[in-house]
């Protein structure tokens, strides 16, 4: 299967570990040049050495930082002449029930999940614009469409990513550029592998296919909506999730 995206230049955020680190291999695996970006530049740079390959370079970011951003991607402009794709992945949770939750516990969340997402694309879309052709994909969660308790802020924020992204794919739609969504459900990371034994039955019980979804079952998708095959989808919700929404 040719994805057609080799030389492709992509950022993709919070890229140095799980489902960020995941994307990030995968591409590269496909020929792309991809942009990490985090704050946490050690680690950043783990995974550009793992790599070992003229075709990555890494940033640290806070983008709720929007001209902080705007630097970097002038960068990447002048050094590798183009910015094809963005992979919105960068989150945090900050989890409590409503009435125990600060105001900067909502804040923090809605700025790095939701407003980083604007600050990105806001940045990354002058550029796609010029050449009339982009692909963006933004990462929420299942979370953001059933809820779950102690949530509230994470729900809201990866709701309306999914609100932003409908949106902005009317507004690009006439300049050739795609805008999507992921939602993952349950992933296996090394947190879920700390987890009790009951609590993984529990939770795999409510996933009709039984089994917790893998870093590389994003990663594919991420590639298959990033390429030429996906060149008519766009505004769309993409669940990954071992069917546990339709229960």
């Amino acid at each position: 299967m040719n994805l057609n995206i080799k030389d492709k230049v992509a950022i993709v955020t919070g890229a140095s570990r799980g489902i960020g680190k995941a994307i990030v291999y995968k591409l590269v695996s496909y020929g792309c040049k991809v942009v990490l970006i985090s704050r946490n530049l050690d680690d950043l740079k783990k995974v550009e050495k793992d790599l070992n390959t003229e075709k990555v370079m890494c940033f640290q970011c806070d983008i709720t930082n929007q001209q902080e951003f705007k630097v970097i991607v002038s960068k990447v402009v002048d050094l590798w002449g183009s910015l094809d794709i963005l992979i919105n992945n960068a989150g945090i949770t900050k989890d409590k029930l409503l009435l125990r939750m600060n105001e900067s516990d909502w804040v923090d969340v809605i700025d790095v999940n939701l407003k980083g997402c604007y600050n990105t694309i806001k940045v990354v879309s002058n550029q796609m614009i010029r050449k009339k052709q982009g692909k963006i994909v933004n990462i929420t969660s299942v979370i953001g469409q059933i809820g779950n308790s102690g949530q509230a802020n994470y729900a809201a924020s990866k709701s309306g990513i999914e609100g932003l992204t409908r949106s902005l794919a009317v507004e690009f739609g006439s300049r050739n550029i795609n805008i999507n969504c992921i939602a993952p459900g349950y992933i296996e990371t090394d947190m879920t592998k700390n987890l009790d034994k009951k609590v993984i039955q529990d939770m795999k019980n409510n996933i009709p296919l039984n089994k917790f979804g893998l870093t590389s079952d994003i990663s594919e998708v991420v590639c298959f909506l990033v390429s030429d095959l996906s060149s008519f989808i766009t505004g769309q919700v993409i669940n990954v999730d071992g069917g546990m929404t339709i229960k």
